[in-house]
């Protein structure tokens, strides 16, 4: 088998303090900006603000809101919330009641806002299009793990996230349990079909491979396949993980056979919720979906007023 110590390099789990805290707040601050000043648009809006808020003939002095889960849900993006209300002016703070990849019961508060209700009001939409969103893709990643099932299998994610989100929703990923595949060109080697093509032969492969790991010794190299008999030149490459791109359970376990733990094996391809539970058992070391991010849908999280 691998090294336990390769292994390591493979897996990846997000936390919040990996986060870059100033692009988090430069994406609510296009989020709020979208919202007041209409940033996106060719001409831009004559009034600015929340003229919903600015019509009230007076407002309370403080106001409370609660975020209430409305139905079960694994929560995640609490912690940009003092970033949120903080784009919106000093008025405002919250108080996290859970944490992020706390499982929620309907009905359970998540956290409590206070201060200015202007504040509160105008940074109520962009609060909630954050948590949603990310509690969404981490209930996602929630449901994946379990249809797949205890076992050596772990879950993975892909880079087919929403532009300018991808570590938010990565995240997200690993707070719902799933591991984070890489995050990007510039920390795993990874020749798919598209680079194969480019290179023409079996002996160009295994010199591909040699580079890769002359140029960046410190970097895991991939290489995908979708026939059987690829499998030879590429063990003979020296990759360490083999990504089985669209292969069958049967042709899977045959896959896993011919390795015999002399790489590390990946399936990937069309694998959603209802065909996780054909990949348990079958001896892979993973199984990568991009359905944790573009088939998840937003947790249904409601703002909640105290009178």
């Amino acid at each position: 088998m691998p090294p336990a110590a390769a292994l390591e390099r493979l897996l990846l789990r997000l936390t919040w303090d990996d986060l870059d805290r100033a692009h988090l707040r430069r994406l609510v601050e296009l989020a709020r900006d979208e919202d007041l000043a209409g940033l996106g648009l060719a001409k831009k809006p004559a009034r600015t603000g929340d003229r919903s808020t600015a019509a009230l003939a007076t407002t309370p002095r403080l106001g409370r809101a609660h975020l209430v889960a409305r139905s079960a849900l694994v929560a995640c993006g609490l912690p940009l919330l003092p970033l949120v209300l903080s784009a919106y002016g000093p008025r405002a703070s919250v108080q996290a009641l859970v944490r992020d990849g706390a499982r929620v019961a309907p009905g359970e508060i998540l956290a409590t806002l206070d201060g200015d209700p202007r504040t509160l009001l105008a940074a109520e939409r962009v609060a909630l299009n954050f948590v949603q969103r990310l509690s969404g893709v981490a209930t996602a990643a929630a449901a994946h793990v379990a249809a797949l099932g205890p076992g050596r299998t772990r879950l993975l994610d892909t880079r087919k996230t929403t532009p300018g989100y991808r570590m938010l929703e990565k995240y997200a990923a690993a707070c719902g349990g799933a591991w984070n595949h890489r995050l990007g060109l510039f920390d795993r080697v990874m020749l798919k079909d598209n680079h194969l093509a480019l290179l023409g032969s079996p002996d160009d492969l295994a010199a591909a491979v040699a580079r890769a790991r002359k140029a960046a010794p410190d970097l895991p190299v991939e290489v995908e396949i979708d026939r059987l008999d690829q499998l030879p030149a590429v063990l003979a490459a020296g990759a360490d993980v083999i990504l089985l791109d669209n292969f069958t359970p049967a042709r899977l376990r045959k896959a896993v056979a011919l390795v015999a733990g002399r790489a590390f094996t990946e399936a990937s391809g069309g694998i959603t919720l209802k065909t996780l539970p054909r990949h348990a058992g079958l001896g892979l070391d993973f199984v990568s979906t991009g359905a944790l991010v573009h088939s998840s849908a937003w947790a249904d999280i409601g703002l909640d007023w105290q009178t």
